[in-house]
């Protein structure tokens, strides 16, 4: 009981002070949003492409059987992938050469071997060279031929108990491979003409698929996560060590005033983040549900509460102001940079990408971009719930060691 009265009462003196500049207030969140807005639209100038200009594909047969032939005659006529992919035969030496001047994405080549090792039973491959100068697109080319490469793997298995049973039943030779071959490319036809093999690869990269709402959300993600941190720096004063020690005659704790920040920076910066939310969907023409509305709504608190109490962390961590304050700013860049909202994770590294998913921004911009711009209709709360509780855990940890070092 006297924990929350204390609480109340510093709740009661931010309010005072908030209401004293509120003036100030409108310039504080308009600053990040000008310039947020300029740094996202020149990364939007330098990443985007023309929509119009499909990926160049090559497709190199090192088998030269009947059945590749007909593979790379029906992937290089094939409709399905002629809306965003161009797909053309090479020899080896034209695709490396192309893969050199950068007039190339990435090229696939059927190995030697390829239809032996897929009858006899053994695992195929498809090796998928990609572009350096290219990541992004080569990334999504890999992923789109690897859905390809499992549904042969799962066929193959069919394959083999047809042309099992079509011995059992003494079929001549040439009767059985023309059998096993037309199961071949019924399997092929099912393979390729499945529409999730294409959409589910088909924005992977959101920077270059739809870039506009990508970095809609992506700057308004960045802003979002700025206000926050500037709203707790905006409630935070140092409190002179004589007016300190006073508060503790009258049983008053450092939680008790990092719980009031939070909380208070909590309300203001949803007060703020929620209309500018709506704003944001209205802007880019997003439509959305309003049920992905709640989901959105609480993935962001889940996102603010943690990241607040890991500025709390710090601050009761480091007493040095000025050192604290380039901590937390280093912090919250660092969080930005890592989120995924500006710069694809799919340009980082493979080992900045291990970690991501570890990071709160990461999992509250991935799902809200899943929610928004793929049309999900379900979130995973659970891991922020798991960080924000560690977090919590850790500010009543080093809160309780602080209040025991000054006694």
């Amino acid at each position: 009981m006297t924990f929350m009265k204390h609480v109340g009462l510093f709740l009661k003196n931010h309010m005072v002070h908030l209401k004293r500049k509120c003036l100030t207030l409108p310039l504080l969140f308009m600053f990040p949003v000008v310039i947020v807005s300029l740094i996202g639209y020149m990364l939007f100038s330098f990443i985007s492409q023309d929509e119009q200009d499909p990926v160049q594909v090559g497709l190199v047969d090192l088998d030269e059987t009947e059945e590749t032939q007909f593979m790379v005659q029906f992937l290089e006529g094939s409709s399905l992938f002629n809306q965003f992919l161009h797909i053309n035969k090479l020899t080896e030496n034209q695709a490396e050469k192309e893969l050199e001047s950068n007039t190339l994405t990435t090229y696939i080549a059927f190995p030697k071997n390829f239809i032996q090792d897929l009858y006899q039973g053994t695992t195929v491959d498809i090796p998928i060279i990609g572009n350096r100068q290219q990541p992004a697109e080569s990334y999504m080319i890999y992923e789109t031929m690897e859905s390809v490469v499992r549904h042969i793997r799962s066929s193959q298995a069919n394959i083999l108990t047809m042309n099992y049973y079509a011995k059992q039943f003494e079929m001549n030779d040439d009767e059985r491979n023309d059998f096993v071959f037309q199961q071949f490319q019924e399997f092929l036809l099912y393979t390729i003409s499945r529409d999730q093999i294409v959409q589910e690869n088909e924005l992977t990269n959101q920077a270059t698929s739809s870039p506009k709402d990508f970095f809609g959300i992506g700057i308004w993600f960045v802003v979002i996560t700025i206000w926050v941190f500037m709203i707790y720096h905006f409630f935070t004063k140092e409190t002179p060590t004589y007016i300190y020690q006073r508060m503790r005659l009258y049983g008053v704790t450092v939680l008790q005033q990092i719980t009031a920040k939070i909380i208070i920076s909590l309300l203001v910066s949803l007060l703020f983040i929620i209309p500018s939310l709506y704003g944001t969907l209205n802007v880019l023409d997003i439509t959305l549900v309003n049920e992905n509305i709640l989901r959105l709504t609480f993935l962001i608190t889940l996102f603010v509460v943690s990241l607040l109490l890991l500025i709390a962390n710090l601050e009761l961590l480091i007493t040095s102001e000025k050192f604290r304050m380039l901590t937390q700013s280093a912090l919250v860049l660092l969080i930005i940079l890592l989120s995924g909202a500006i710069i694809p994770a799919i340009y980082y590294p493979p080992f900045l990408q291990d970690v991501m998913p570890y990071i709160t921004s990461y999992l509250a911009m991935d799902w809200i971009q899943q929610i928004t711009l793929n049309g999900r209709h379900h979130a995973e709360f659970f891991p922020l719930l798991i960080i924000s509780g560690a977090l919590l855990f850790l500010l009543l940890a080093l809160s309780s060691w602080k209040e025991r070092a000054q006694t």
